[in-house]
């Protein structure tokens, strides 16, 4: 047994095996690379006895805990629903109940000569219940829906479940006319289907041995999974394969991507039997996406457009493409949503999300306009295409997310719904702010910062990122920040390089062998916060999940004295040994991220060189709470399993902590009352290291 008895006043220690592997002349011995088993019984002990161990760590903090549990449900209505969609003649939405962990999905039909979405806080008159996610739940640890799809005529519904966190789902089909659940289920599929256009045919994913998506199925409904037929194979294994149906419903798309570069193919949904159509060949470093309008499909693109350019070609012979938004150096193109009369492109320009509008025969277009100084905005929920209004979701760090719908002819904006949030909240008595700091290379980083009004400065912080994938974290409304605020702590985020928050560039300074660029600019990020007066080094927390917590983990190795505290979830701190195996999931895919270090010495030694796993040193670190999933597909438990391990044998004096979902994925729990428990349990630990102790 490698696990040694436990005393209350240490944590479990774990023996030490030597595991060697050379690359390019470079031998490395990784003493807990057993940990990797997931099936030994020793692996799950470790794994309990370090709950068990942060359980007693944390304690005294179960007041705090459960203070905060409170604050969080009190101030969300718990029995509300979603804004309603309209999708032919129905409109559809999710509600929630008080008491129940999961969403329950359903529509109304459209009454004649109705045109405003129905509002109600519990049930609709006239619901029908399409899928109810606590029905499916009861009974299982973890819940999560992988697609949730009606077919173009409404009268079926394609969904898949996930009950392990693993990401690998069954799909099933249900006959919304009789509410049968038809036999013809399919196990281990991926995210994403489309319907043909009569509802008879779906098309679906399933994953290979390394969880990538990569075969296209087609499947008719009421037959066995068995007859089903692969109409498209990608064989990359660099390139994830996705499918989905046109919001006009004439096409379904067939997308082929890796990282750099994209190849897409499309089925008309009238005859779903008919080869694949392809759009454009593939080109190294060249992306581009699809959208159907009219005649034509319209290409969002990045051919000789760093920040992307919108060109078309004929939807019935793709061929050339011609120009119809150049590209502008700094404004980023981000999507294309084409409706029956309009065009609208999402974008973003010095680091703030945008919406432009295009009316159809017209190369003008106008911008609209919002009144905060930092915000996000973006389409949300619009599945008509004839429609010349079309649904938009809005947020900042001190407004609630609200839906508005736009007419986009007279530009009039319609607040269908804010968030509501409980116990007489008002965004006045909070402020946000904008600074920018100055990274080792004079490249200014954006920081979005919100605080209650009048804190005092020089007080306690905490500092998120990510800056990977060209992510962007946005400024966004948060109902369990409000429990830091109001105890008079600042949260900032900070927009740095390899996130996409200033345009392709921004992400391209921030990857492979110039990775390090964002973590000396959240390093920067860090100092301005103190150059600031908002905070100091000893009450400043840094935060991030899965590449956010390579991120901090990074950032603990090369500035610990900048930090009080460090929260890891999901952490990819063990980059190299991970994108050293090809077998492991998504390894090969992330090689055009990260580099591959199999072939060059030199991405190996970059990486190397900040991997938070390779550089654990004898430092004073930051206290540091790690935080994973057993089932976590994406960044594997084991990760922080070592790291926190070699942290203790490496660095002893330091405290360090080991949290293990031991029944969810990289998501962390799956319900809503879970998740909301895990962030009281993250923010009580915050609050305690930044020495906060207002109740």
């Amino acid at each position: 047994m490698r696990v040694t008895t436990q005393t209350p006043d240490s944590p479990p220690s774990v023996r030490q095996v030597a595991h060697e592997r050379t690359f390019h002349g470079d031998t490395v011995t990784d003493e807990y690379a057993w940990l990797a088993d997931k099936e030994n019984p020793e692996t799950v002990a470790y794994l309990e006895a370090e709950n068990a161990w942060t359980d007693g760590a944390t304690a005294h903090l179960a007041g705090l805990r459960d203070t905060l549990f409170s604050e969080i449900k009190s101030r969300t209505k718990e029995t509300d629903l979603t804004v309603p969609s309209r999708k032919g003649g129905f409109w559809y939405y999710t509600r929630t109940v008080e008491g129940q962990q999961y969403g329950i999905h359903c529509r109304v039909a459209v009454r004649p000569g109705e045109t405003d979405p129905p509002s109600a806080e519990g049930p609709v008159p006239g619901e029908e219940v399409l899928l109810d996610g606590n029905a499916l739940a009861e009974g299982k640890d973890f819940f999560a829906l992988g697609t949730f799809d009606v077919s173009p005529d409404g009268t079926r519904l394609a969904y898949s479940t996930d009950f392990e966190g693993d990401e690998r789902f069954t799909l099933k089909i249900k006959d919304l006319r009789t509410g049968e659940v038809f036999p013809d289920e399919v196990p281990d599929t991926s995210y994403g289907t489309a319907w043909s256009a009569d509802g008879s045919v779906l098309f679906y994913i399933t994953v290979d041995e390394a969880w990538r998506p990569y075969r296209v199925w087609r499947h008719t409904v009421g037959r066995a999974a068995a007859d089903d037929v692969v109409i498209f194979e990608e064989p990359d294994e660099r390139f994830w394969v996705g499918v989905d149906l046109t919001r006009s419903e004439k096409f379904i798309i067939v997308e082929a991507g890796s990282k750099i570069t994209s190849e897409v193919r499309i089925i008309p949904a009238e005859t779903p039997t008919a080869d694949p159509i392809l759009v454009a060949p593939r080109e190294q470093g060249v992306e581009y996406s699809i959208e159907h309008h009219g005649h034509r499909l319209l290409i969002l693109h990045n051919k000789d457009a760093e920040d992307f350019a919108l060109s078309y070609t004929s939807a019935d012979a793709p061929g050339d493409w011609v120009e119809l938004i150049p590209h502008e150096p700094g404004t980023r193109l981000e999507s294309v949503d084409a409706f029956t009369r309009h065009i609208v492109v999402s974008q973003r320009r010095d680091g703030l999300t945008g919406l432009r509008v295009m009316v159809d025969g017209s190369t003008d277009s106008y911008e609209m306009e919002f009144p905060e100084p930092l915000y996000s905005v973006g389409l949300a929920g619009n599945p008509e295409y004839d429609t010349s209004s079309v649904r938009i979701s809005y947020t900042s760090m001190v407004t609630p997310d609200a839906v508005y719908d736009v007419d986009l002819i007279t530009r009039t904006m319609t607040l269908r719904k804010q968030r509501p949030v409980l116990g007489g909240y008002n965004p006045g008595d909070y402020e946000q702010f904008r600074e920018w700091a100055i990274a080792d290379d004079g490249t200014r980083v954006p920081i979005s910062i919100v605080a209650r009004k009048g804190v005092k400065r020089d007080g306690a912080a905490v500092l998120y990122g990510y800056g990977s994938y060209e992510t962007s974290i946005d400024p966004y409304f948060s109902i369990a920040r409000l429990s830091l605020l109001d105890r008079g702590v600042v949260f900032a985020i900070a927009h740095i390089r390899g996130g996409g928050e200033m345009g392709r560039r921004w992400y391209e300074e921030g990857k492979l062998l110039a990775k390090k660029n964002t973590f000396t600019d959240f390093i920067a990020c860090a100092r301005q916060l103190v150059r600031g007066r908002w905070t100091s080094a000893d009450r400043l927390v840094a935060r991030g999940g899965s590449a956010g917590g390579l991120l901090v983990g990074a950032v603990a190795n090369l500035a610990p004295d900048d930090f009080a505290g460090i929260v890891a979830q999901v952490p990819f701190v063990d980059p190299l040994t991970s994108i050293l195996d090809p077998s492991l999931p998504l390894t090969v895919t992330e090689w055009e991220e990260w580099g591959n270090p199999i072939e060059s010495a030199d991405v190996y030694s970059y990486m190397k060189s900040y991997s938070p796993y390779e550089n654990v040193a004898k430092l004073a670190y930051p206290k540091i709470l790690a935080m994973t999933s057993l089932n976590d597909t994406r960044v594997l438990y084991h990760e922080p399993a070592k790291w926190i391990a070699r942290l203790r044998a490496t660095a002893p004096d330091g405290d360090y902590l080991l949290k293990t979902e031991m029944g969810a994925g990289h998501g962390g729990p799956s319900g809503r009352y879970d998740a909301w428990k895990e962030e009281a349990f993250v923010n009580a630990w915050t609050l305690d290291v930044l020495g906060v102790t207002t109740p």
